[in-house]
């Protein structure tokens, strides 16, 4: 009798196991999937932005808001544990962040020092890593599937 009774709460234990790795999953694609959003509306809209800036001090503070934004959201991402499944995804993603970290850093220092510059967003490892980022990221939306 005990021995069933034994055999059911390991079932029952094993099977929310299993449950909650399944929720940690969807979790995380859907986490992925929100910073995929927050990363294409930055490439679409921070370029014409620093164009508008060099001339715009309104726009200048905008696009320095938007840089710091999104400096917080890869730093976010970054912090958020993968599923053993997406693991190596994952990783891609962070060194792609990071990439686009120092892009930032390095727009946001010469913004700081006065030398705005519209052209340099957009040669900057920024959106080529961002780019390739969403890329990934749409992998790891098929973990989800």
């Amino acid at each position: 009798m005990y021995g069933c009774f034994f055999i059911v709460v390991m079932l029952f234990l094993s099977g929310c196991s299993f449950l909650e790795g399944v929720n940690n999953s969807l979790n995380y694609v859907n986490e992925a999937t929100e910073y995929a959003n927050e990363v294409s509306t930055f490439t679409s809209e921070v370029p014409s932005l620093a164009e508008q800036a060099v001339m715009d001090q309104q726009a200048a503070n905008e696009l320095e808001t938007r840089l710091e934004e999104m400096k917080a959201n890869i730093e976010e991402f970054n912090e958020l544990e993968a599923p053993q499944a997406g693991a190596d995804l994952h990783q891609q993603v962070v060194e792609r962040n990071n990439q686009a970290l120092e892009g930032i850093q390095m727009y946001l220092d010469n913004m700081e020092n006065g030398k705005l510059d519209a052209s340099v967003i957009e040669n900057t490892e920024i959106f080529q890593s961002l780019r390739e980022i969403t890329e990934v990221i749409d992998q790891i939306k098929q973990l989800g599937e």
